[in-house]
Protein backbone atom coordinates (compact mmCIF):
# COMPACT_ATOMS: atom_id res chain seq x y z
CA UNK A 1 0.00 0.00 0.00
CA UNK A 2 1.54 3.39 -1.12
CA UNK A 3 0.17 5.60 2.22
CA UNK A 4 -1.55 9.00 1.60
CA UNK A 5 1.37 10.00 3.34
CA UNK A 6 3.99 8.15 5.66
CA UNK A 7 5.04 10.57 8.56
CA UNK A 8 7.43 7.88 9.36
CA UNK A 9 9.39 7.73 6.17
CA UNK A 10 9.33 11.52 6.49
CA UNK A 11 10.61 11.69 9.52
CA UNK A 12 13.43 9.09 9.10
CA UNK A 13 14.92 11.21 6.37
CA UNK A 14 15.92 13.85 9.09
CA UNK A 15 17.94 11.38 11.67
CA UNK A 16 19.79 11.63 13.22
CA UNK A 17 19.34 15.42 13.38
CA UNK A 18 16.15 14.90 15.02
CA UNK A 19 16.85 13.04 17.73
CA UNK A 20 20.03 14.52 18.59
CA UNK A 21 17.97 17.59 18.71
CA UNK A 22 15.00 16.25 20.85
CA UNK A 23 17.82 14.97 23.22
CA UNK A 24 19.84 18.32 23.35
CA UNK A 25 16.42 19.29 25.00
CA UNK A 26 15.35 17.19 26.97
CA UNK A 27 18.97 17.02 28.70
CA UNK A 28 19.08 20.86 29.39
CA UNK A 29 16.41 20.27 31.75
CA UNK A 30 14.85 23.45 29.95
CA UNK A 31 11.30 22.78 27.80
CA UNK A 32 9.19 25.75 27.55
CA UNK A 33 10.27 29.25 26.46
CA UNK A 34 13.69 28.70 25.75
CA UNK A 35 16.79 28.51 23.76
CA UNK A 36 15.44 26.09 20.79
CA UNK A 37 12.05 28.33 20.94
CA UNK A 38 14.03 31.60 20.40
CA UNK A 39 16.35 30.38 17.76
CA UNK A 40 13.91 28.95 15.60
CA UNK A 41 11.90 32.08 15.97
CA UNK A 42 15.15 34.00 14.25
CA UNK A 43 15.52 31.44 11.69
CA UNK A 44 12.53 31.09 10.62
CA UNK A 45 11.42 34.67 10.75
CA UNK A 46 15.22 35.23 8.17
CA UNK A 47 14.34 32.77 5.97
CA UNK A 48 10.51 33.91 5.76
CA UNK A 49 11.98 37.82 5.74
CA UNK A 50 10.00 39.20 7.86
CA UNK A 51 11.48 40.78 10.93
CA UNK A 52 9.42 39.35 13.74
CA UNK A 53 8.23 35.66 14.72
CA UNK A 54 6.17 34.26 17.75
CA UNK A 55 5.87 30.29 18.35
CA UNK A 56 2.65 29.48 19.52
CA UNK A 57 0.73 25.99 20.14
CA UNK A 58 -0.66 25.67 16.91
CA UNK A 59 -2.25 26.75 13.25
CA UNK A 60 -5.41 27.64 14.33
CA UNK A 61 -4.13 29.89 17.60
CA UNK A 62 -1.62 32.13 15.46
CA UNK A 63 -4.82 33.23 13.21
CA UNK A 64 -6.67 33.76 16.53
CA UNK A 65 -4.25 36.02 17.84
CA UNK A 66 -3.54 37.68 15.26
CA UNK A 67 -7.17 38.87 15.19
CA UNK A 68 -7.36 38.72 19.14
CA UNK A 69 -4.31 41.28 18.91
CA UNK A 70 -6.12 43.39 16.24
CA UNK A 71 -8.80 43.92 18.63
CA UNK A 72 -6.46 44.52 22.18
CA UNK A 73 -4.78 47.18 19.74
CA UNK A 74 -8.10 49.11 19.12
CA UNK A 75 -7.55 48.26 15.30
CA UNK A 76 -10.85 46.23 15.46
CA UNK A 77 -13.89 45.05 16.90
CA UNK A 78 -16.49 42.98 18.08
CA UNK A 79 -18.64 42.85 14.93
CA UNK A 80 -16.43 43.92 12.26
CA UNK A 81 -16.22 42.19 8.91
CA UNK A 82 -13.41 39.99 7.76
CA UNK A 83 -13.17 38.75 3.88
CA UNK A 84 -12.49 34.81 3.81
CA UNK A 85 -12.75 32.04 1.20
CA UNK A 86 -15.45 30.29 1.61
CA UNK A 87 -13.35 27.31 0.11
CA UNK A 88 -11.04 26.58 2.90
CA UNK A 89 -10.08 24.32 6.03
CA UNK A 90 -12.97 25.93 8.39
CA UNK A 91 -10.11 26.94 11.33
CA UNK A 92 -9.73 30.67 8.89
CA UNK A 93 -13.20 30.59 9.87
CA UNK A 94 -13.03 29.53 13.12
CA UNK A 95 -10.70 31.91 14.16
CA UNK A 96 -12.32 34.84 12.79
CA UNK A 97 -15.71 33.92 14.78
CA UNK A 98 -13.49 32.77 17.91
CA UNK A 99 -13.06 36.84 18.19
CA UNK A 100 -16.69 37.93 17.80
CA UNK A 101 -15.58 39.00 14.11
CA UNK A 102 -17.83 38.38 11.12
CA UNK A 103 -16.84 36.15 8.35
CA UNK A 104 -17.65 37.35 5.17
CA UNK A 105 -17.40 34.39 2.94
CA UNK A 106 -15.90 34.76 -1.00
CA UNK A 107 -16.15 32.37 -3.57
CA UNK A 108 -12.93 30.73 -5.05
CA UNK A 109 -11.66 30.05 -8.33
CA UNK A 110 -12.11 26.99 -9.72
CA UNK A 111 -8.99 26.26 -11.42
CA UNK A 112 -6.81 27.53 -8.56
CA UNK A 113 -8.87 26.36 -5.50
CA UNK A 114 -7.98 29.70 -3.64
CA UNK A 115 -10.10 33.36 -3.49
CA UNK A 116 -11.12 34.79 -6.62
CA UNK A 117 -9.59 38.15 -6.23
CA UNK A 118 -12.32 39.70 -9.14
CA UNK A 119 -15.08 39.24 -6.51
CA UNK A 120 -13.57 40.43 -2.91
CA UNK A 121 -14.52 43.95 -3.63
CA UNK A 122 -18.24 43.75 -3.90
CA UNK A 123 -18.28 42.15 -0.54
CA UNK A 124 -16.04 44.94 1.28
CA UNK A 125 -18.70 46.93 3.75
CA UNK A 126 -18.16 49.95 5.83
CA UNK A 127 -17.70 46.81 8.60
CA UNK A 128 -14.89 45.25 6.68
CA UNK A 129 -12.06 45.51 8.85
CA UNK A 130 -9.80 43.14 7.12
CA UNK A 131 -8.91 40.23 4.44
CA UNK A 132 -7.72 36.21 5.25
CA UNK A 133 -6.43 34.91 2.24
CA UNK A 134 -5.32 31.37 2.42
CA UNK A 135 -2.99 30.20 0.50
CA UNK A 136 -4.54 26.91 -0.14
CA UNK A 137 -3.24 23.10 -0.47
CA UNK A 138 0.12 25.24 -1.03
CA UNK A 139 -0.43 27.75 -3.84
CA UNK A 140 -0.13 31.01 -3.06
CA UNK A 141 -3.19 32.95 -3.12
CA UNK A 142 -2.06 36.50 -3.17
CA UNK A 143 -3.00 38.70 -6.26
CA UNK A 144 -2.14 41.95 -7.40
CA UNK A 145 -6.22 42.80 -7.32
CA UNK A 146 -6.08 41.84 -3.74
CA UNK A 147 -3.18 44.37 -2.73
CA UNK A 148 -5.22 46.88 -4.66
CA UNK A 149 -8.35 46.48 -2.88
CA UNK A 150 -6.46 46.44 0.71
CA UNK A 151 -4.66 49.66 -0.38
CA UNK A 152 -7.63 51.36 -1.18
CA UNK A 153 -10.14 50.08 1.96
CA UNK A 154 -7.47 50.27 4.43
CA UNK A 155 -7.54 46.52 5.31
CA UNK A 156 -5.59 44.68 6.83
CA UNK A 157 -3.82 41.67 4.54
CA UNK A 158 -3.90 38.73 6.64
CA UNK A 159 -2.52 35.66 5.45
CA UNK A 160 -3.74 32.02 6.41
CA UNK A 161 -0.01 29.96 5.36
CA UNK A 162 -0.64 26.81 7.38
CA UNK A 163 0.00 25.26 4.40
CA UNK A 164 2.12 27.01 1.67
CA UNK A 165 5.68 27.04 3.71
CA UNK A 166 8.27 28.21 1.36
CA UNK A 167 5.90 29.43 -1.69
CA UNK A 168 7.06 32.53 -3.05
CA UNK A 169 4.67 35.55 -4.57
CA UNK A 170 6.52 37.51 -6.65
CA UNK A 171 10.29 38.27 -4.87
CA UNK A 172 8.34 37.25 -1.35
CA UNK A 173 7.79 34.27 0.62
CA UNK A 174 4.19 33.80 2.02
CA UNK A 175 3.93 34.64 5.02
CA UNK A 176 5.83 37.75 4.88
CA UNK A 177 3.03 39.41 2.23
CA UNK A 178 0.81 40.90 4.44
CA UNK A 179 0.37 42.36 7.67
CA UNK A 180 0.52 39.29 9.62
CA UNK A 181 0.44 35.71 8.73
CA UNK A 182 -0.41 32.28 10.67
CA UNK A 183 1.57 28.85 10.70
CA UNK A 184 1.01 25.83 11.15
CA UNK A 185 3.70 22.98 12.02
CA UNK A 186 1.06 20.03 12.42
CA UNK A 187 3.29 16.76 11.42
CA UNK A 188 1.82 16.73 7.82
CA UNK A 189 2.66 20.09 6.65
CA UNK A 190 5.66 20.58 4.86
CA UNK A 191 7.62 21.64 7.80
CA UNK A 192 5.70 19.69 9.85
CA UNK A 193 6.66 19.45 14.10
CA UNK A 194 6.28 16.43 15.71
CA UNK A 195 3.08 17.20 17.25
CA UNK A 196 1.33 20.62 17.23
CA UNK A 197 2.86 23.93 17.23
CA UNK A 198 2.50 27.27 14.93
CA UNK A 199 3.83 30.75 14.51
CA UNK A 200 3.05 34.27 13.94
CA UNK A 201 5.02 36.43 12.04
CA UNK A 202 4.83 40.03 11.07
CA UNK A 203 6.56 43.35 10.66
CA UNK A 204 4.77 44.91 12.94
CA UNK A 205 6.67 45.80 16.07
CA UNK A 206 3.92 46.43 18.06
CA UNK A 207 1.30 43.63 17.09
CA UNK A 208 4.04 41.26 17.37
CA UNK A 209 5.22 41.93 21.33
CA UNK A 210 0.95 42.14 21.93
CA UNK A 211 0.73 38.63 20.57
CA UNK A 212 4.00 37.16 22.20
CA UNK A 213 1.96 38.55 25.51
CA UNK A 214 -1.47 37.10 24.60
CA UNK A 215 -0.40 33.87 24.12
CA UNK A 216 1.41 34.09 27.83
CA UNK A 217 -1.55 34.11 29.74
CA UNK A 218 -1.82 37.92 28.27
CA UNK A 219 1.25 38.44 30.28
CA UNK A 220 4.98 39.86 29.58
CA UNK A 221 6.39 40.30 32.70
CA UNK A 222 5.66 36.78 35.06
CA UNK A 223 2.70 37.43 37.43
CA UNK A 224 1.28 40.78 35.91
CA UNK A 225 -1.31 40.04 32.91
CA UNK A 226 -1.62 43.08 31.03
CA UNK A 227 -4.48 41.52 28.84
CA UNK A 228 -7.03 38.47 29.10
CA UNK A 229 -4.71 35.86 27.56
CA UNK A 230 -4.24 32.21 26.27
CA UNK A 231 -1.81 29.31 27.04
CA UNK A 232 -0.22 29.08 23.88
CA UNK A 233 3.45 28.42 23.68
CA UNK A 234 5.34 26.75 21.28
CA UNK A 235 7.57 24.54 23.20
CA UNK A 236 11.61 23.63 23.23
CA UNK A 237 11.26 19.79 21.23
CA UNK A 238 9.11 21.06 19.14
CA UNK A 239 11.25 24.06 18.08
CA UNK A 240 14.41 21.73 18.61
CA UNK A 241 12.66 19.53 15.54
CA UNK A 242 11.29 22.28 13.05
CA UNK A 243 15.13 23.52 13.20
CA UNK A 244 16.03 21.09 11.89
CA UNK A 245 13.45 20.71 9.50
CA UNK A 246 13.79 24.36 8.14
CA UNK A 247 17.02 23.36 7.08
CA UNK A 248 15.70 21.21 4.29
CA UNK A 249 12.42 22.84 3.73
CA UNK A 250 13.71 24.31 0.42
CA UNK A 251 15.04 21.13 -1.00
CA UNK A 252 11.89 19.39 -0.13
CA UNK A 253 9.48 21.49 -1.50
CA UNK A 254 11.42 21.31 -4.49
CA UNK A 255 11.06 17.36 -4.93
CA UNK A 256 7.34 17.94 -3.64
CA UNK A 257 7.40 19.98 -7.49
CA UNK A 258 8.75 17.56 -9.25
CA UNK A 259 6.49 14.88 -8.40
CA UNK A 260 3.72 17.54 -9.36
CA UNK A 261 5.04 18.30 -12.52
CA UNK A 262 5.27 14.11 -13.29
CA UNK A 263 1.86 14.13 -12.00
CA UNK A 264 0.62 16.78 -14.78
CA UNK A 265 2.77 15.68 -17.39
CA UNK A 266 1.86 11.54 -17.17
CA UNK A 267 -1.62 11.77 -15.87
CA UNK A 268 -3.75 11.51 -19.19
CA UNK A 269 -7.91 10.69 -18.25
CA UNK A 270 -10.83 12.59 -19.88
CA UNK A 271 -12.25 11.60 -16.30
CA UNK A 272 -9.69 13.64 -13.90
CA UNK A 273 -9.03 17.47 -13.87
CA UNK A 274 -5.89 18.58 -12.51
CA UNK A 275 -4.59 21.06 -10.68
CA UNK A 276 -3.89 24.78 -12.29
CA UNK A 277 -1.46 26.93 -11.35
CA UNK A 278 -0.20 30.17 -13.35
CA UNK A 279 2.11 32.42 -11.14
CA UNK A 280 5.16 31.24 -11.54
CA UNK A 281 6.85 27.99 -10.41
CA UNK A 282 7.55 29.07 -7.38
CA UNK A 283 4.11 30.13 -6.30
CA UNK A 284 3.37 26.44 -5.44
CA UNK A 285 5.02 24.31 -3.05
CA UNK A 286 2.52 21.31 -3.78
CA UNK A 287 1.53 20.51 0.50
CA UNK A 288 -1.49 18.51 -1.62
CA UNK A 289 -1.67 18.00 -5.45
CA UNK A 290 -5.77 17.76 -5.89
CA UNK A 291 -7.65 16.49 -8.47
CA UNK A 292 -11.21 16.51 -9.22
CA UNK A 293 -13.80 14.05 -10.67
CA UNK A 294 -17.11 13.89 -11.01
CA UNK A 295 -16.45 10.01 -9.73
CA UNK A 296 -14.89 11.14 -6.78
CA UNK A 297 -15.93 8.50 -4.82
CA UNK A 298 -15.60 5.61 -7.63
CA UNK A 299 -11.95 7.19 -8.39
CA UNK A 300 -11.21 6.79 -4.69
CA UNK A 301 -12.66 3.38 -4.20
CA UNK A 302 -10.41 2.08 -7.09
CA UNK A 303 -7.05 3.72 -6.16
CA UNK A 304 -7.49 2.11 -2.63
CA UNK A 305 -8.57 -1.48 -4.41
CA UNK A 306 -4.86 -0.78 -5.91
CA UNK A 307 -3.07 -0.14 -3.01
CA UNK A 308 -3.10 3.89 -3.37
CA UNK A 309 -4.28 5.78 -0.71
CA UNK A 310 -5.73 8.80 -1.21
CA UNK A 311 -7.76 11.64 1.29
CA UNK A 312 -10.41 14.13 0.58
CA UNK A 313 -9.33 18.13 1.57
CA UNK A 314 -12.12 18.75 2.24
CA UNK A 315 -15.50 16.44 2.10
CA UNK A 316 -17.75 19.16 3.49
CA UNK A 317 -17.34 22.74 3.02
CA UNK A 318 -17.51 25.33 6.35
CA UNK A 319 -20.72 26.72 5.37
CA UNK A 320 -22.86 23.24 5.23
CA UNK A 321 -21.13 22.21 8.64
CA UNK A 322 -23.37 21.80 11.65
CA UNK A 323 -20.49 24.49 13.72
CA UNK A 324 -22.43 27.20 11.40
CA UNK A 325 -26.01 26.00 11.24
CA UNK A 326 -26.78 29.30 10.41
CA UNK A 327 -25.48 28.76 7.28
CA UNK A 328 -26.86 25.60 5.81
CA UNK A 329 -29.26 27.23 3.29
CA UNK A 330 -26.54 29.51 1.96
CA UNK A 331 -25.48 28.99 -1.69
CA UNK A 332 -21.83 28.64 -2.89
CA UNK A 333 -21.99 26.57 -5.80
CA UNK A 334 -18.09 26.64 -6.97
CA UNK A 335 -16.98 26.25 -3.22
CA UNK A 336 -19.54 22.54 -3.21
CA UNK A 337 -18.57 21.84 -6.66
CA UNK A 338 -14.91 21.80 -5.49
CA UNK A 339 -15.91 19.72 -2.43
CA UNK A 340 -17.95 17.14 -3.96
CA UNK A 341 -15.30 16.56 -6.97
CA UNK A 342 -11.48 16.47 -5.29
CA UNK A 343 -9.38 14.09 -4.46
CA UNK A 344 -5.83 14.34 -3.38
CA UNK A 345 -2.89 12.16 -4.16
CA UNK A 346 0.39 10.92 -2.34
CA UNK A 347 2.36 13.84 -1.94
CA UNK A 348 5.23 14.30 -0.12
CA UNK A 349 9.73 14.16 -0.49
CA UNK A 350 9.60 10.82 0.60
CA UNK A 351 7.98 9.62 -2.27
CA UNK A 352 9.83 7.59 -4.58
CA UNK A 353 10.45 7.36 -8.29
CA UNK A 354 8.72 3.98 -8.34
CA UNK A 355 5.57 4.79 -6.55
CA UNK A 356 5.22 8.23 -8.43
CA UNK A 357 4.98 6.06 -11.80
CA UNK A 358 3.01 3.74 -10.19
CA UNK A 359 0.09 6.02 -8.61
CA UNK A 360 0.35 7.48 -12.29
CA UNK A 361 0.18 4.05 -14.37
CA UNK A 362 -2.79 2.95 -11.96
CA UNK A 363 -4.46 6.60 -12.78
CA UNK A 364 -4.22 6.39 -16.20
CA UNK A 365 -6.05 2.97 -15.94
CA UNK A 366 -9.11 4.16 -14.18
CA UNK A 367 -10.58 5.33 -17.59
CA UNK A 368 -10.60 2.78 -19.54
CA UNK A 369 -12.05 0.97 -16.67
CA UNK A 370 -15.32 3.12 -15.72
CA UNK A 371 -16.59 3.24 -18.84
Amino acid sequence: MIKFLDLKAVNDRYEPGVSKAVQRVIDSGWYLLGHAVSAFEEEFSRYLGVKYCVGVANGLDALRLILKAYLEMGIMQEGDEIIVPANTYIASILAITDNRLIPVLVEPDLNTYNIDPSRVEEKITAKTRGIMIVHLYGQNSMHPEIQRIADKYDLKLIEDNAQAAGAYYHDKKTGAIGHAAGHSFYPGKNLGALGDGGAVTTNDEELSCVIRALANYGSSKKYVNDYQGLNSRLDEIQAAVLRVKLKKLDVDNDRRREIARYYEANIDSNTISLPLHGRGEGSHVWHLFVVRSSNRDGLQKYLFGNGIQTLIHYPIPPHKQLAYKEWNHLSFPITEKIHETVLSLPMGPHLSDHEMKNIVRIINKFEVLSI
